[in-house]
């Protein structure tokens, strides 16, 4: 049994039998002007190593607050992340880069390049593969024109082009509200399309969960909206047999 924690905007918690994965966590009160999250740690079994990612310095997927959390073995830090001298241990961190490999203890990673800023991860860990997007997504924010939307949907197609043939039991994908009714779903409908992955978690979203089942009424989706994670609240934890 893996359980999916699902704690705010882009921050997830992935609990295996072994060990956590936490993504992209981050100080809520620095995105409290736009919207009142309530998303918290979830209480961690001392017995499990915590593994922290970051996809990208941007403070609702980053804060320093990180180095506060007990028993985290490893940070993989996504290269364009400044520390501050001292706040943790060297040996404790691994920057990465994207369009590289990695191997941090058992965990396979490959990072993928983000058409925005940061870098995508593609993790295989204990016969698990997981996708966690960052803010690689199909961009198409309303009245910035159509040439603004296909820049951002050529890179998306090409920067995805290296995982699309593999097979994820897990995805973390965004679906942003601000891009407007043409352009929310553009990044979602494209990976749930031509990736196959089982349990897809929509993030990103700045509290407007609504998207989800406008998304899942679609009719050119119908066959495949079951592998929309529904959420509609911070705090959520979701079970999924592995």
């Amino acid at each position: 049994m893996v359980k999916v924690y699902y704690l705010m905007q882009s921050s997830f918690v992935v609990e295996l039998l072994d060990r956590y994965l936490l993504f992209d966590y981050f100080d809520r009160e620095e995105l409290s002007s736009s919207v009142e999250y309530r998303g918290c740690l979830p209480e961690f079994d001392i017995n499990k190593p915590i593994y922290v990612f970051a996809s990208n310095g941007r403070k609702d997927h980053y804060s320093k607050s990180i180095f506060n959390i007990s028993n985290v073995k490893k940070y993989i830090l996504s290269k364009d992340i400044k520390l501050d001298k001292g706040i943790v241990e060297k040996d404790r961190v691994q920057f990465v880069k994207p369009i590289h490999k990695y191997e941090v203890d058992d965990m396979k990673i490959e990072t993928l390049r983000s058409n925005d800023v940061g870098l995508a991860f593609s993790i295989n860990v204990c016969g698990i593969n997981i996708y966690f997007a960052g803010t690689l997504n199909w961009w198409n924010a309303e009245g910035r024109g159509e040439l603004y939307g296909e820049q951002y949907g050529r890179e998306y197609r090409r920067y995805l082009k290296p995982i699309l043939n593999r097979k994820y039991d897990i995805g973390f994908v965004p679906m942003d509200g601000r891009m407007g009714e043409d352009g929310y779903f553009l990044g979602m409908d494209y990976f749930i399309k031509h990736i196959d992955c089982d349990n897809i978690f929509p993030m990103n979203m700045w509290g407007q969960y609504q998207w989800i089942d406008r998304f899942k009424t679609r009719p050119d989706i119908a066959n495949l909206k079951n592998r929309i994670v529904d959420i509609d609240r911070e705090n959520m934890i979701f079970e999924i047999e592995d």
